[in-house]
């Protein structure tokens, strides 16, 4: 893209823009595009603390360029750190509105030669669609002026000695100076600009190369139609020039394209919420305002179509609401009056009223906005040492291409300054530095839409090296919905049923723990023993329940606990009921059981397929649960786990998980729970489902956000095929360089065709990250091998996603 300060064809809304940039110091407008950073207190003045914003970048394309900006941000007093994706095109800035404001980065930023606009804002859309349209334009002037000159110089390729007179030759080459102009002063604009951003910042981009490049060409072409008997006068290459300008914007505007086909599905996620909404006046009309002017507390009038702005409560109307995004499954729900909406969804049916209770960052959209944008602007391993080598390859770059002409000058000045030049743009180094980048993100995208956020862009490299995967049991194997089964009351206690139920979910509320939710769900009309308050409720992860609680009948508190027959310090009880939660209190110092809840699970259907799947893949399975040895064994046979083991701590797990890492493998962790939180981090990758408590999420690299448990299986085949595009993607930009740089310094490629080989080897390597947006069918025969096998046993549930 070209930088709209050194582009004369620039639109006018580029003249407007440091006002714009200016209303962004408004702190109402911070919300926009970022939120206070986690330090900041809650409830605090908007200026009390730092604010982590997220911006597009206009003007860049090359890991240098990234480099570049992050330099020119973090040298801007108040800036507290600052990341820039070459891939997206997105900038995320930690920064202090006590010391600076958004004007004042952004400002930055702009003298560094590019700009930034805010990244959920109509105008960062409008922007892009903008420059590709002049892209577009860009490519079709070239295309044109190409066929023209190469009509021109047609002739004299196919003339004999003698069939040309001088006169007519020199025409054909004046013809084919004027056709060449609009290229140089049009289509090449977006080079020329960047180079001269590169001159006056005293650094070195990719398009200083090609720009050069370029020049050299139409500056030596025009001194031969000038004086023709000049030390230049025996050959021009117009055509050489108008051909490479062609294919280089063909490349780039096709890897634009591609990109936002692929890599842009994350953009598309995160600008799902309305511009602007219908809020409700005082005099009860309805007018237009944008969302990010909300607050908690108005009413909203959302139309069919549209997107829910907030999280809210419907006051008027019901319909049904599409919440893919939010759990997975695509299958439209009802709405009522009276029900919850979530931000994000889609209103399907009917207007309705909606009361705003939540905005931004604390609604489940920002945090799924906060994950996705995280994850865009992290720099895998690999990409981070592209961008170690770019500016020193750059810099040899420049170096081998005046060896070249050099070397040459002496035999033929002309011919040695196109040797020059197709160094200069044969060697390129666009292909090395999209090669990570755009295949990691597209595989992101890929899974987002399939209903997997990835949170850690690095968790796709370590997962593609995982040969084992093991899982929690209740909540994850099983269906998070636990049923109460029947209840069985201590003989000789005194208490009935529906008693001992009421008190067990009095603790149970505190928790959300799936055991706990089906005590608190079977006992939703009940209440607590009359007389008896419970206060003081503690949770112990991979326990119970803790809690004091007294009555009129006891003379001093007494305490309950709420969980496993150990943490109950009662006798375990046998049986293949299922799951028991025991109920007890102290009497005396000694343990009184008061009643046994026998709960009901039930595996996931699509757990043997995974299970299955994945040993195809050649990955081992593994199942760990605190719950009792016979429940996780009984399940265990049922998902064809062959290694399961029950009656686990959380330090058991983390245990366990280190002894498989001691021997040499690489661990996956798949858990939904408190008691997950540290054997998913200590796991070399982990995953979390979207329903989890915040810790197990906080510890994830990848959340789920439905309940498909096939998900896993799927984000780990494409793990690793996404590596294996990365490689490939790799070898090819190695091996282009290593063929085509001896052919360019020993003379033997044109100008055109270094042209044609730096955008042909930038397309391959996204044409080839462009196939992770797509998973093969699993009932279709494209694939074969294990893979294939993998997506069969896996993608079947997955139709409705």
């Amino acid at each position: 893209m070209s930088n709209p300060d050194a582009d004369p064809w620039a639109s006018p809304l580029s003249t407007a823009a440091p006002d714009e940039v200016a209303l962004l110091d408004d702190p109402q407008e911070w919300s926009a595009f970022g939120k206070p950073c986690a330090s900041t207190p809650a409830g605090a003045d908007a200026q009390a603390g730092p604010w982590e914003s997220h911006v597009v970048l206009d003007g860049m394309h090359c890991a240098a360029c990234a480099l570049t900006i992050e330099e020119a941000l973090r040298r801007v007093p108040g800036v507290a750190e600052a990341d820039v994706s070459a891939a997206t095109r997105r900038a995320r800035v930690v920064w202090d509105p006590r010391r600076v404001r958004p004007s004042q980065w952004m400002g930055a930023v702009q003298k560094a030669g590019y700009r930034a606009l805010p990244a959920l804002d109509a105008l960062a859309r409008e922007q892009r669609q903008r420059e590709n349209r002049k892209a577009l334009w860009r490519w079709l002037v070239a295309g044109f002026c190409m066929m023209q000159v190469m009509m021109y110089a047609w002739p004299a390729y196919q003339a004999m000695p003698g069939d040309l007179t001088m006169e007519m030759e020199q025409l054909l080459r004046w013809a084919s100076w004027v056709i060449s102009l609009p290229v140089v002063l049009f289509a090449c604009g977006p080079f020329f600009s960047s180079a001269l951003r590169d001159i006056r910042q005293r650094r070195v981009s990719m398009d200083l190369p090609v720009a050069l490049g370029m020049l050299i060409t139409f500056v030596v072409s025009m001194a031969g139609t000038f004086d023709p008997t000049g030390p230049f006068g025996r050959e021009v290459y117009y055509d050489s020039l108008t051909m490479f300008v062609f294919f280089l914007l063909t490349g780039r505007w096709l890897e634009l394209r591609l990109r936002d086909r692929t890599a842009g599905a994350l953009e598309a996620v995160m600008n799902r919420l309305p511009d602007s909404v219908e809020r409700r006046a005082e005099d009860g009309s309805f007018t237009r305002v944008a969302t990010r002017r909300l607050q908690a507390g108005d009413v909203v009038r959302v139309l069919p179509g549209e997107a829910f702005p907030a999280d809210g409560r419907i006051l008027s109307g019901g319909t049904q609401a599409d919440e893919a995004l939010l759990t997975g499954e695509s299958t439209p729900v009802d709405r009522p009056e009276g029900s919850r909406v979530t931000a994000g969804s889609y209103n399907l049916r009917a207007p309705v009223t909606v009361e705003v209770l939540a905005l931004g960052s604390e609604t489940r959209f920002g945090q799924i906005v906060a994950l996705m944008e995280s994850a865009s602007l992290q720099k895998p391993r690999l990409a981070q040492l592209a961008d170690r080598v770019a500016r020193p390859f750059l810099v040899a770059v420049l170096l081998a291409a005046g060896l070249a002409a050099v070397w040459w000058w002496p035999s033929d000045p002309s011919h040695a300054l196109m040797v020059a030049v197709a160094v200069l743009i044969v060697t390129c180094p666009c292909a090395l530095s999209l090669a990570t980048p755009v295949a990691m993100l597209t595989a992101a995208g890929t899974l987002a839409r399939r209903g997997v956020l990835v949170r850690n862009l690095q968790g796709l490299e370590a997962l593609a090296a995982v040969d084992t995967v093991v899982f929690d049991k209740t909540g994850t194997l099983t269906r998070d919905g636990l049923a109460l089964h029947s209840v069985h009351v201590a003989p000789g206690a005194g208490w009935g049923e529906g008693e001992a139920l009421a008190l067990a979910s009095a603790l149970a509320a505190h928790s959300l723990h799936p055991a706990s939710r089906a005590l608190a769900s079977a006992a939703q009309s009940a209440a607590a023993p009359a007389g008896w308050t419970v206060h003081a409720v503690q949770e112990l992860p991979g326990a119970g329940l803790v809690a004091r609680a007294s009555s009129p009948s006891h003379a001093q508190e007494t305490i309950l606990r709420l969980g496993s027959a150990a943490h109950a310090r009662v006798p375990a009880v046998g049986g293949d009921a299922g799951p028991q939660v025991v109920l007890s209190m102290e009497c005396e110092g000694a343990a009184v059981e008061i009643a046994r809840f026998v709960l009901s699970e039930q595996l996931r259907p699509e757990v043997a397929a995974v299970v299955r799947g994945l040993r195809a893949e050649g990955v081992a399975v593994e199942l760990l649960s605190g719950d009792r040895a016979e429940s996780v064994q009984r399940v265990a046979a049922q998902a064809g786990i062959g290694q399961a083991r029950g009656d686990c701590t959380p330090q058991d797990k983390l245990a366990h998980l280190q002894t498989l890492q001691a021997q040499g493998h690489h661990v996956a962790m798949v858990g939904d729970g408190l008691n997950d939180g540290p054997v998913l981090a200590g796991a070399h990758v982990s995953f979390a489902f979207g329903r989890a408590v915040p810790l197990a999420q906080s510890r994830s690299d990848f959340v789920v956000m439905g309940e498909n448990l096939a998900l896993v299986a799927q984000a780990l085949w494409l793990a690793r095929r996404t590596l294996r595009i990365v490689r490939q993607n790799l070898w090819w930009a190695a091996a282009y360089n290593a063929l085509c740089v001896p052919l360019a310094i020993a003379g033997y490629m044109p100008a055109w065709l270094a042209g044609l080989g730096m955008a042909l080897s930038s397309l391959l390597v996204v044409l080839n990250a462009a196939r992770l947006a797509r998973l093969p069918d699993p009932l279709s025969h494209e694939s074969s091998g294990d893979c294939a096998g993998a997506a069969r046993a896996v993608s079947t549930p997955l139709e409705v996603v």
